[in-house]
């Protein structure tokens, strides 16, 4: 699949690569926190361009009460045992285990990638609670590559913000979180944060060059 992406300077180089993993830690409420690192991959048009000539993307439908919808986006997840589909990813994983596995008490395992075609495609809000992110607190550590699009967080129902965090847009009565996500940027979602929080990527209606997001987990969270 050949998917066109417009690079940034930060993009161009010979052979994506993540750098030292420092992020800006944002404390959320109740237990709740994400790090943002911008930039954290470099060449990340090239991987876009990989990524999307190499996965064996799927187009999924949903069951959504009496009728059965298309997912706007298309998908592929690669198990514990599986081979990703570029070295690059493998190096992002082995990075982030030697930053976080301490603090999550256990290492990213499985890894499943999103990709945005365009403002029409999207993912509405939710938790990554199917399995132990519904009890426990734990991470899910996302990279972006291609466009820029906005990543919505917000706490759910009945929890309330503390403060208006650095680096993020607040706005709307639910204390909404707002990161523009892509051209190898890292955002890591951790503590209570898939119980107590929802994250979103919302349509838009402006012309959206293609995304794709990937998601490590540890095992049994998705």
């Amino acid at each position: 699949m050949r998917v066109p992406v417009q690079e940034s300077l930060l993009d161009l180089c010979d052979e994506p690569a993540p750098g030292p993993v420092r992020p800006e830690r944002v404390r959320l409420a109740r237990g709740a926190w994400v790090d943002v690192q911008r930039g954290w991959l470099a060449g990340s048009a090239e991987l876009f361009s990989r990524l999307a000539r190499r996965v064996p993307w799927r187009a999924e439908c949903r069951q959504m009460y009496d009728r059965t919808v298309d997912v706007p986006r298309l998908l592929r997840f690669y198990g514990e045992e599986s081979e990703l589909p570029d070295p690059a990813l493998e190096a992002c994983r082995e990075m982030l285990n030697q930053h976080y596995q301490a603090e999550l008490g256990e290492p990213f395992r499985t890894t499943g990638l999103c990709l945005y075609r365009d403002g029409r495609d999207s993912v509405a809000w939710h938790g990554d609670t199917i399995g132990r992110g519904s009890t426990e607190d734990t991470m899910v550590a996302i990279l972006s590559v291609g466009a820029a699009r906005p990543l919505l967080l917000r706490p759910r129902a009945g929890i309330a913000t503390a403060g208006d965090p650095k680096g993020a847009v607040s706005g709307g009565k639910g204390g909404t979180l707002r990161y523009n996500l892509g051209h190898g940027d890292l955002l890591v979602m951790g503590g209570s944060c898939q119980r107590t929080w929802e994250h979103a990527v919302p349509k838009s209606a402006h012309s959206t060059g293609p995304r794709i997001s990937v998601q490590f987990r540890p095992r049994g969270v998705r």
